[in-house]
């Protein structure tokens, strides 16, 4: 009996099969106005599904993020502030709005100017390193190099070197055992620089999230 049961069991419909009997089988005006409202919900619910995806990849660094002032500090002389510039509007344009430090722009009129970079660096997640000749020559940004290689010895992916038009036997020795970005392609290196700050700041958010649970 329970053969010749499983033998005029139904077969299962298709996925496609199934949203198209559900949606467009009847032809008769009140199941066709169903149909129509069933598939507005649908594709309602599904826009409403990746808007909240969205948002949720926005927002998936978690409490761990707001525990410092600044997500990334830029380092850099002032001969390339053009370039500097360009790569926080950059950043700060992105989905998840990464919250830069820039010198000129956030430091306190008044302050000192060893107070203000340690600051920086202390209250920034992530520290880039723009390596030019203009940062080789500047005791300011080497001073700042030593105070974000002092915050975090292991690195750990918070510092991020990025060379630019500086041959790779100029690459400041205290750096040497951390791999750098070299800025040939603009749109390539300021991407790189992005997917290796959301790295962090996600790797951040899980160990804050083991550590709670």
């Amino acid at each position: 009996g329970w053969f010749r049961r499983l033998l005029h069991k139904p077969k299962p419909r298709s996925v496609e099969s199934s949203l198209n009997a559900s949606f467009f089988s009847s032809s008769s005006p009140s199941s066709s106005s169903s149909a129509e409202s069933s598939g507005s919900f649908f594709f309602t619910s599904l826009a409403r599904s990746f808007r909240s995806s969205t948002v949720s990849d926005i927002n998936f660094f978690g409490s761990a993020r707001w525990a410092k002032s600044y997500d990334v500090c830029i380092c850099h002389s002032f001969f390339y502030l053009e370039l500097v510039e360009e790569l926080v509007s950059y950043l700060e344009g992105q989905p998840e709005s990464f919250r830069c430090f820039l010198q000129l722009r956030d430091a306190a009129p008044g302050s000192a100017v060893v107070t203000e970079l340690c600051d920086a660096v202390q209250n920034s997640h992530c520290w880039v390193m723009l390596i030019t000749p203009g940062f080789l020559r500047d005791p300011w940004c080497k001073y700042q190099m030593h105070q974000a290689l002092a915050e975090a010895p292991m690195a750990n992916g918070r510092t991020i070197p990025v060379l630019k038009d500086v041959d790779r036997k100029d690459y400041p020795k205290e750096l040497r055992n951390l791999y750098y970005i070299y800025m040939a392609l603009k749109e390539n290196s300021f991407r790189q620089i992005r997917d290796t700050i959301t790295r962090y700041l996600q790797e951040l958010c899980r160990s804050s999230t083991s550590r709670t649970e």
